[in-house]
């Protein structure tokens, strides 16, 4: 009967779905962690608290939205600290350690006796290790680029190590300030969470798979190395190199087809004006040669009609 009970006070919860959050969370030891709790508009005025447990009943409860003491979320082990207007409330665990992985509950404090809080459960594991902020970075030719990768607290005091991929023999180590720097690799350790790795004056031949190692962990990170890119400034000095009639050969391509066009146009228009010069001269002369005609024509009339008769006959007789 007791199991039944517990089970329900399980279920009921999820079905309602009044407060939700990630279902499961890994963190790196010594880090910190936030988890969001959103819950429903009903509840943006009640107490929200977070607690440690896998039951409702045997959950200890570790911080509370109602705890007069001013929230530290930088500064305490936990916090709670409530958002009405997003209906969100934020759990907040500096410094973990392997001892807290476990079952927590964000809860939303209903009421007491027989009304159930409103709540749902998270499970955190708190894992030794290592982890980067990307496993693939992308430099240009002869720039530079920085590889972060974050390890877990046990360890700090570890030498770091930054390794291509298959060849242990390249491996730079950190040295006892937890630094090591070369012409094209450096490597810098905080101490406390992170180390930094930085490749210098990138070649083509540094695109490759690298290793960030910690203790007995490692984790690859993929480097790509693009080539340099050319400006404006070194196109217009290289230009003069080429030949002018290589570098004009396009122009003269795209402008071909319009000289011809051009060209065909004003031939068509020259033989147009021939042929109307032609026609209008060939009019010309026409009228002059009519005019020339009649004028004989008069002249020998006028001539004969002065002639007395039997003259006039007699040259018609000839």
């Amino acid at each position: 009967m007791m199991k039944l009970l517990v089970l329900l006070s399980l279920l009921i919860p999820a079905v309602q779905g009044a407060v939700t959050t990630a279902g499961e969370l890994i963190v790196l030891e010594g880090q910190s962690i936030k988890v969001p709790c959103h819950y429903e508009p009903q509840y943006a005025s009640y107490v929200k608290y977070w607690c440690q447990g896998r039951t409702r009943e045997f959950c200890s409860s570790l911080a509370r939205t109602d705890d007069h003491r001013a929230a530290n979320p930088a500064g305490d082990k936990v916090s709670v600290s409530d958002n009405p207007v997003q209906l969100v409330f934020t759990v907040t665990m500096n410094n973990l350690t392997e001892d807290d992985s476990g079952w927590y509950m964000c809860g939303v404090e209903v009421g007491s006796g027989w009304t159930a809080d409103v709540s749902t459960f998270v499970h955190l594991k708190v894992i030794h290790g290592l982890s980067v902020e990307s496993n693939h970075v992308i430099g240009e030719e002869g720039s530079s680029i920085t590889v972060g990768c974050t390890y877990s607290a046990k360890y700090r005091a570890s030498v770091k190590k930054w390794c291509r991929s298959g060849d242990w023999s390249s491996c730079r180590l950190t040295d006892g300030e937890g630094s090591f720097e070369d012409s094209s690799v450096a490597i810098s350790d905080d101490r406390i969470r992170t180390f930094r790795v930085t490749l210098k004056k990138l070649q083509l031949s540094d695109a490759a798979w690298y290793l960030c190692v910690a203790g007995q962990h490692q984790i690859g990170v993929h480097v790509e190395v693009t080539p340099r890119t050319t400006t404006t400034s070194q196109t217009s000095s290289i230009a003069p190199s080429h030949s002018p009639k290589h570098l004009s050969s396009p122009k003269t391509i795209s402008q071909q087809p319009w000289k011809n066009v051009i060209w065909e146009s004003l031939l068509v228009c020259l033989c147009l004006l021939l042929l109307v010069v032609a026609a209008v001269l060939a009019i010309k002369l026409r009228r002059q040669k009519s005019c020339f005609q009649g004028l004989d024509i008069r002249a020998w009339k006028k001539q004969y009609s002065m002639m007395p008769v039997p003259l006039l006959f007699s040259s018609t007789r000839k």
